[in-house]
């Protein structure tokens, strides 16, 4: 299943060229020249979305996101997993952020300013408004999520290419008993306030430290994350 995500990655730009993609702005999205754009919100009462319009998600000149469902179908590669099988995986490999949210590295390029990683939430939440100076590709694994400021919702299979200007809130659902999706991030990643004030931000840098203070934390050592830089 990795050598197939791993392929998949690298064609990507290959696989839009030749596949007709739909951008947003052409899936019914509802985004429009005039700033507009339909998006989620949750409901107190249900934790379910709903939709409502809000200020576009990107500056005129950003262009549009990508969203292509069920590119991968990944019952076709499943199999039966022993519970030995599963055991392998040692869960502190997983670096927490908060209670409901944690990654698990897979590449710390330091030589050139990116990082991927799986991002996995466990029963729900939010990931902090930010904004975006360089691209994002992600392909989710399990569960689904979205953004506040888009109308799609991303479920197994679907890959999601963000433009560098984008400012968005990822939302996953409260019933959503878990969501892993891989995400390929470059640049910097600006957390914002509703002003667009910034407040915070991520890059390869800092979510390298990240793992490792956790690793020498948790156990494994700090040396322990050198294996996913390059």
């Amino acid at each position: 299943c990795w050598s197939l995500v791993i392929a998949f990655f690298q064609n990507a730009v290959a696989f839009q060229a030749a596949s007709g993609v739909t951008s947003r702005a052409s899936a019914g999205s509802s985004s429009s020249s005039s700033g507009s754009s339909t998006s989620i919100s949750t409901s107190p009462s249900t934790g379910r979305r709903r939709r409502k319009t809000l200020v576009s998600a990107a500056p005129v000149e950003a262009l549009p996101d990508i969203v292509i469902p069920n590119v991968v179908d990944f019952s076709a590669y499943s199999r039966e997993v022993s519970s030995d099988e599963i055991q392998k995986e040692d869960p502190r490999i997983w670096v927490p952020q908060t209670d409901c949210l944690s990654f698990r590295p897979l590449c710390f390029c330091t030589s050139q300013g990116y990082y991927v990683n799986l991002l996995k939430f466990k029963g729900g939440g939010i990931l902090g408004r930010h904004r975006h100076s360089s691209p994002v590709h992600a392909l989710t694994l399990k569960g689904n999520w979205g953004y506040r400021e888009h109308d799609w919702n991303a479920g197994p299979g679907t890959y999601v290419f963000e433009p560098p200007g984008e400012t968005h809130t990822l939302l996953v659902d409260e019933d959503c008993d878990e969501m892993v999706t891989l995400f390929h991030v470059t640049g910097s990643l600006l957390y914002v306030d509703e002003k667009d004030e910034v407040i915070g931000f991520d890059d390869v840098f800092s979510k390298l430290e990240k793992a490792k203070k956790w690793y020498a934390e948790c156990g494994l050592g700090e040396d322990y994350v050198q294996q996913f830089v390059r």
